[in-house]
């Protein structure tokens, strides 16, 4: 299925093409008659080309929106622009049946452009207005054009009676010779009709740019400006006739070459618009990248209406607890079973199509977020499905970031509480044991003080002192593992413990509180991982360990006075500990120029 039947399913390919081909060959017809008329009713080679460069203009943007826009009426009437520009021109055939029809439906084109401007970019008369303007456009073209046909005998009437400017066209089929007299009145009466319409175009056309919003302005921009200047040469007539001398014949000249220069531009305009929203489809591609790995609720819905062009754009996430989409500042945009709009499975993106909305749903069906935006961004379907695509997948990875986070904060926290139920065990297992099984051992040495064998008092001593030993080296282990004061005081405490125990001179400063105890030991252990590094390989001479809380991260520091040159890309120890903070939403920074000693900064959340 190609893309022109996915965007309407109504018109089979075939069909579509069909149309257009018929559609293209009616346009060829017109323009090479209507062009040959021109030439026998005495026009230039440079009038014809200007001519043909408006009426091919107009058909040939018409049949490019059309073939990609096969469900918007602008293209087919862009289209009946061009057919219609050159209906006037059969005047000039000399053939009576032609004349007349050329006569009837030379101001067609006219209402077909108003037609195009109300509708634009849409392809829909949006108001009451507008439809009613239409109508009667056509109206007027329809029954004033018959009776001014009826009425008009070129062989009697000045040549200004049509732009054609010859004294030998026609005879006219439908001229009745009895209503001749009153073609001044009806041709007045048909050209004032025309300029009171082209006046309520004005007036819709500011209308509508009034009540638009800032997407739909910027959509409609390149197009209004080549459609207010064309219709503005609507009112040339009525310029002409209040001057009380009429244009000289090289005014005159400029004018209509000003006139088909705009009348050019608008189906130019369109195309521009077209071309702009395809590079705004290209904008996407790099939607991804601006959202970024974690992006909040205002970076998404800013980023998304710089895309779409759509400041006003209103983005609602979906919250299970209230079962609707809530936009950043708690306000329900829709809930579950209200206004929401009907689920697609395309691509996982749901589209409501002309209500300005658009819901993205998870690659498994569950609502993930509703975008209220500009109703004019529903005529284009596929900006849509990939802005959708793109949200949904940058919302996807959110919650993996998060799931994975909170999977890995409680594999750390498991671990963090597991550590320190060894080390509970080990003081209050096997330390004890150890500790009660000295005291034995002393009561049985001082026993033995005055027993004559030597060698057993020996036996006792060395055994006693292997006790010692071990004691000492199971304290040690659980102190590795968790150390006791760091439960019992704090982190404050057991940094100076830490530093009083270390190899080398460090200086403590920490703040006498108590924080969260997984974040109390991995701010520890930090610092313990920095001490052995600023001894193993830094040749450091003194280290200084602060640990301060700013807003809501507590911030540790271990500086040293080594050589420098600490990479975490090329030690498993700094790596891991860049992990462990990484699992509890921490930060690590090593600052380890060569020769000017090692900073090593972790953030991790306290508040």
């Amino acid at each position: 299925m190609d893309r022109q039947h996915e965007e309407n399913p109504r018109t089979p390919p075939g069909r579509l093409r069909t149309r257009m081909t018929a559609a293209a060959l009616l346009a060829a017809a017109m323009a090479s008659a209507g062009s040959w008329a021109y030439l026998r009713a005495g026009a230039s080679g440079v009038d014809v080309v200007r001519d043909l460069a408006v009426g091919l203009a107009y058909t040939g943007g018409g049949l490019t929106a059309w073939w990609h826009r096969p469900a918007n009426r602008t293209g087919p009437l862009m289209v009946a622009e061009g057919i219609t520009w050159f209906l006037g021109n059969l005047q000039g055939t000399g053939v009576p049946a032609l004349f007349a029809v050329g006569a009837w439906w030379e101001a067609l084109n006219m209402a077909v452009l108003l037609h195009l401007v109300l509708s634009f970019p849409d392809g829909r008369l949006a108001s009451a207005l507008a439809r009613r303007l239409t109508v009667f456009a056509y109206a007027v073209v329809a029954v004033g054009g018959l009776l001014r046909t009826f009425t008009y005998d070129p062989a009697r009437v000045a040549v200004e009676a049509t732009y054609l400017s010859c004294g030998d066209c026609g005879p006219n089929l439908l001229h009745v010779p009895a209503l001749s007299g009153l073609f001044t009145a009806v041709d007045g009466a048909y050209r004032g009709v025309g300029w009171i319409l082209s006046v309520f175009l004005v007036v819709a056309i500011v209308r509508r740019w009034q009540q638009a919003s800032v997407a739909r302005r910027r959509a409609l921009l390149p197009a209004w400006i080549a459609i207010v200047i064309a219709s503005a040469f609507l009112l040339w007539d009525l310029l002409t006739l209040l001057l009380p001398q009429p244009p000289a014949g090289a005014l005159q000249e400029a004018v209509v070459l000003l006139s088909d220069l705009a009348q050019v531009a608008v189906p130019v305009a369109f195309l521009t618009g077209l071309l702009r929203m395809r590079l705004q489809r290209a904008e996407v591609g790099d939607l991804v990248i601006d959202l970024g790995t974690d992006p909040d609720e205002d970076r998404l819905r800013d980023v998304l209406g710089r895309v779409l062009g759509d400041p006003g754009l209103r983005l609602g996430l979906w919250r299970e607890d209230k079962e609707a989409y809530v936009d950043g500042t708690g306000e329900v945009l829709a809930e579950a079973r209200g206004e929401t709009p009907a689920r697609s499975r395309v691509t996982s993106t749901a589209r409501a199509r002309g209500r300005g909305r658009t819901r993205v749903d998870s690659s498994r069906g569950t609502p993930l977020a509703l975008l209220h935006h500009d109703p004019a961004l529903d005529e284009d379907p596929e900006l849509l499905e990939a802005v959708g695509a793109a949200l949904r997948l940058a919302l996807e990875n959110v919650s993996l970031r998060t799931q994975a986070k909170e999977v890995t904060s409680r594999i750390v926290r498991a671990a963090d509480a597991e550590r320190g139920r060894l080390e509970r065990d080990l003081h209050d297992g096997a330390q004890a044991r150890l500790v009660f099984a000295l005291m034995a051992l002393r009561r049985v040495d001082k026993g033995l003080a005055e027993h004559p064998d030597a060698s057993l008092r020996r036996s006792v001593a060395e055994a006693e002192q292997s006790l010692k030993l071990a004691l000492e080296e199971l304290r040690g282990i659980a102190h590795g593992i968790h150390p006791a004061v760091l439960t019992r005081e704090g982190l404050g405490p057991a940094l100076t413990a830490l530093a009083q125990q270390a190899a080398l001179p460090v200086v403590v400063s920490a703040d006498p509180r108590r924080y969260d105890p997984v974040v109390e030991s991995t701010a520890y252990f930090t610092v313990c991982e920095a001490l052995a590094n600023a001894a193993k390989h830094a040749r450091a001479r003194a280290v200084s360990v602060s640990a301060r809380q700013h807003g809501g991260r507590l911030v540790v520091e271990t500086v040293d006075d080594g050589i420098g040159g600490a990479d975490t890309a090329r030690g498993s120890g700094l790596r891991g500990l860049a992990d462990r903070l990484a699992a509890v939403d921490g930060i690590l920074q090593v600052d380890s120029p060569a020769g000017g000693g090692t900073r090593i900064r972790a953030e991790l959340p306290c508040g």
